[in-house]
């Protein structure tokens, strides 16, 4: 048995999915940052780093978005998730880095901003920046990593859970989604997938 730690509206979104998708026997746990559970003792011996995701596996505990997908779809070989030749997983593995280290980090300054800076105007500078920050992120998914009409082409991988926060990320700054037509579609597909309807609603999204 799986147990993911994620709270509503998170990144946890992406490994969510993914554990549906790949029909995974596991059970969720929420851990409401609002109340600031993320931060209580009992979390934190979990996960240090007081962050949503993290997977509790029998083995231990697994945390970040692109080592949870790994592991998933690595585990779960029947679903098919994992692209088949080495280049292609590289390439995947290329996307996910993209989507935690660059994407989900120029989206973080909105809200986020007390991480790197505590003074008032450069976390105002750094607020006002996101916009145009995640609108070059996602001109470069639409030109340069989204294949279509999945992340890596034909078939359906765990990239397309991962990719599935970016357009939230967009409306959450204003940014119209119609702008990045391969986004849009791409994120129109995932919302008539069984398994994405089925956690967006445990999202209460």
């Amino acid at each position: 048995m799986l147990v993911l730690y994620f709270a509503q509206g998170t990144s946890a979104l992406a490994s969510h999915i993914l554990l549906e998708e790949v029909g995974a026997n596991y059970t969720v746990q929420e851990v409401p940052i609002s109340k600031g559970a993320h931060r209580e003792k009992t979390y934190l011996a979990i996960n240090p780093k007081a962050r949503v995701p993290a997977l509790m596996t029998p083995e231990g505990v697994i945390t970040e978005n692109p080592a949870i997908l790994n592991y998933v779809a690595a585990t779960h070989p029947e679903a098919g998730m994992l692209p088949d030749t080495h280049f292609a997983r590289a390439e995947a593995d290329a996307l996910n880095a993209y989507l935690c280290a660059t994407v989900h980090v120029a989206y973080a300054h909105k809200l986020r901003g007390a991480r790197w800076a505590d003074d008032e105007a450069a976390l105002a500078a750094m607020q006002a920046k996101v916009p145009s920050n995640l609108a070059d992120c996602a001109a470069l998914i639409e030109t340069h990593y989204l294949k279509g009409p999945w992340a890596m082409g034909d078939s359906f991988s765990h990239s397309d859970a991962y990719l599935a926060l970016v357009p939230r990320w967009l409306s959450a700054v204003g940014l119209d989604l119609d702008r990045y037509p391969k986004l849009a579609a791409h994120w129109e597909a995932m919302q008539k997938r069984p398994a994405v309807q089925r956690v967006l609603a445990a999202h209460g999204l």
